[in-house]
């Protein structure tokens, strides 16, 4: 049996990884799905039928993509544009000041020339491509095989997303029915405490992701910072890995900041900004929203993203920390054999044991000196 496990694991994993460049529309349904569950689980409870209960949900799930899209984009095109404008204005405070402090302090000689064509190359292509949702149509539009990927992706998604709520419910009871009956008590014990894990972490650090974005961009916002909405949408969408959120926030910030103000004193209000974020995600959101279930530490948050990325592409950070929380709960029940196995429990041969040891493993006393 074990074997079989170790083989199942490892063909299931040789085919993912093959499968990587198509599975990301799967994945994604199948996270919303997951995630709608127990919304359309409610529902249900209440009376109405499944099927309606999925179509009320799904219907809702659609508008409010809907609604984050329309109102995403243009905010997003419109601060990408200000970011452009105000590239001179970076190009000048780093003649006027960073460099003569380079040249002095280290005897560095660098060239800005290459900068400005780099600027003026993209205020020339951004002007030309229209904005971002002109540049994304065009860019797709020079390969057909984009184009038919991205249509397929876009199709994909919400008819798995639908079909899977529709029958989430079904599709466990028959995965339940399929274990060996000598390990389903077990397997269920498994299964649910990794259903309260994933839970955890995926509407919790969603929900985390989503305020903390909100709050940097508003203190960024009062801050006067004009960026302030493109900056703390990045940090927040990255705060699922440990500290990156706030690293990557206070060097964007730090950059957009220094652009605009030319005032090294403005990055003490950047500062303060996602000190505040970072006090609030350490001291109420995580500890309400997330709780004590995930437990991962933040180095093994780290790697899981960055093995997942190398091994599966995109769709390897979309399944890095789910897969890392269910391969705890796995090892947290693989301790708890290995504790109460009889290969911890038993003492060592007496020939391996230590001679001041073995009297008190024996529970006798050891002799006294001078007797």
């Amino acid at each position: 049996m074990p074997w079989l496990v170790l083989i199942t694991v490892v063909g299931v994993g040789w085919l993912t990884y093959l499968l990587a460049p198509i599975l990301t529309p799967f994945v994604t349904g199948a996270a919303l799905a997951y995630l709608s569950d127990p919304l359309a689980d409610r529902l249900e409870n209440l009376g109405l039928p499944r099927t309606a209960a999925v179509v009320i949900v799904f219907l809702f799930l659609a508008l409010l993509i809907g609604l984050f899209l329309i109102l995403l984009l243009p905010a997003l095109e419109a601060q990408i544009d200000r970011f452009i404008d105000n590239l001179p204005q970076l190009l000048r405070w780093l003649k006027a000041r960073v460099i003569p402090w380079l040249q002095t302090e280290f005897g560095l000689e660098v060239q800005l020339g290459s900068l400005e064509d780099i600027t003026a190359l993209l205020n020339r292509h951004w002007d030309s491509a229209g904005g971002t949702a002109s540049y994304v149509l065009r860019s797709l539009s020079r390969s057909g095989v984009a184009v038919i990927g991205w249509v397929a992706n876009a199709v994909l998604i919400p008819v798995v997303t639908f079909y899977l709520l529709r029958d989430w419910d079904v599709l466990v009871a028959h995965a339940h029915q399929l274990l060996p009956r000598r390990y389903a008590g077990t397997a269920a014990k498994l299964v649910t405490e990794a259903d309260s894990v994933l839970s955890a972490f995926m509407r919790g650090q969603l929900t985390v992701m989503l305020a903390l974005g909100m709050i940097y961009s508003t203190g960024l916002w009062l801050v006067g910072l004009d960026l302030a909405f493109l900056v703390g949408l990045l940090a927040g969408a990255v705060s699922f890995i440990p500290y990156a959120g706030t690293l990557v926030g206070i060097v964007a910030a730090s950059i957009a900041a220094l652009v605009q103000f030319g005032d090294a004193s403005s990055l003490l209000y950047v500062l303060l900004v996602f000190g505040v974020g970072q006090a609030a995600e350490g001291m109420l959101l995580t500890p309400w929203l997330v709780g004590e279930r995930v437990g991962l530490h933040p180095v093994a948050v780290i790697f899981s993203v960055l093995a997942g990325g190398q091994l599966f592409g995109f769709l390897g950070v979309l399944l890095a920390l789910p897969a890392a929380s269910v391969v705890m709960v796995l090892l947290r029940h693989v301790h708890e054999l290995y504790k109460d196995s009889a290969f911890y429990a038993h003492a060592p041969p007496a020939s391996l044991r230590s001679p001041d040891a073995a009297p008190a493993e024996m529970g006798q006393n050891p002799p006294e000196s001078g007797a």
